[in-house]
């Protein structure tokens, strides 16, 4: 999929259909002069449903039907007859969808499994026909109850990507080029800062036909919990992510002041990210000699305590088995 095609943001308006009428019939058949009431009633109107599909990996198809509109229920007919429902519409998202009110920004519900279903607005319902309203001092009534209005309703929905490990670094520090290596994945790889502008997701086949999915997320900068940079657009698709990589470069002045700026990040814009398993990746380790490596080690040792981490190079294909394994193992602890 072209990145042009990642679509997770898209604003919808959405209309139920109205109830249709309730018949206001009088019976009336040969020898029959004056049949009692037999009015139906109105069928109610179409609901608009909110569907997961697995299939789905993004909003683009929804991109371009922003006006959503369900069908009107039928009117009441004679014989007691009811009118038709009307037409329920769904619109299917992928799983990990966030849908929120447009005014408020409440959530209204979200979509984590393949065939949920939710009504996002509900069908009016059809007026009662004149049979219900029949009794003993009453018995021609000439009147039945108009169908209810549907609703209409302004919402935002939200994709936040669903993957067991999101990549998590400054821009530049490898990300898709990691994905691009272990993965099937083809995302745009430069030498500059943001070349990743939306979220590409890989399948990292695994031993004895497993496989897990990973996430490469646009690069996070200092500042991103107040919006800079890429800001919530990339912090909001790490919610869903069940271990975080951490991939800081090995030329990086200070390891670990990078990764503590990155958790920092995190905790501002959601402590309960924190919660998440965590591995920490010191990519393009092929520039590090023996003794180089060595030093940093213990220097890591040091300083990050129980953090786990490894050193990996996506170019020379080194560490990456191992980083598969550890992967595995956090994912099935």
């Amino acid at each position: 999929m072209t990145e042009g095609n990642f679509v997770d943001y898209v604003k919808i308006y959405a209309a139920s259909g109205n109830g249709g009428k309730g018949s206001a019939h009088l019976h009336r058949e040969k020898y029959i002069a004056k049949g009692g009431p037999d009015g139906g009633d109105g069928g109610r109107g179409g609901h608009v449903y909110v569907r997961g599909d697995k299939n789905l990996w993004t909003l683009h198809h929804l991109k371009f039907g922003k006006h959503i509109k369900a069908g009107h229920g039928g009117d009441g007919g004679s014989s007691r007859s009811t009118g038709a429902d009307g037409e329920d519409v769904y619109i299917d998202v992928p799983l990990g969808t966030v849908v929120k009110h447009k005014e408020t920004g409440v959530v209204i519900f979200e979509i984590t499994e393949d065939s949920e279903q939710k009504i996002l607005a509900e069908g009016g319902k059809g007026g009662l026909g004149n049979w219900h309203f029949r009794s003993s001092t009453n018995q021609t009534p000439r009147y039945a109850q108009p169908g209810l209005p549907g609703e209409e309703i302004d919402v935002i929905i939200e994709l936040k990507v669903l993957a067991d490990v999101g990549l998590v670094g400054f821009p530049n520090a490898g990300k898709s080029t990691l994905l691009s290596v272990i993965t099937a994945a083809k995302p745009k790889i430069a030498n500059y800062p943001f070349t990743t502008l939306k979220p590409n997701l890989g399948i990292v086949p695994y031993r004895d036909f497993r496989s897990f999915v990973m996430a490469d997320i646009p690069g996070i900068i200092e500042g991103a919990a107040e919006g800079k940079g890429l800001g919530h657009y990339f912090l909001r698709h790490i919610e869903r992510n069940s271990i975080l990589l951490f991939l800081i470069p090995a030329d990086t002045d200070d390891i670990k002041k990078e990764y503590e700026i990155l958790l920092d990040e995190l905790r501002r814009y959601n402590p309960e990210l924190l919660d998440k398993d965590q591995l920490i990746a010191i990519s393009k380790s092929d520039m590090l000699d023996e003794e180089l490596k060595t030093e940093i080690k213990q220097q890591l040792d040091k300083e990050l305590g129980n953090v786990d981490y490894l050193f990996i190079s996506s170019v020379a294909q080194l560490g990456l088995t191992e980083l598969k394994d550890r992967l595995w193992d956090l994912l099935n602890k």
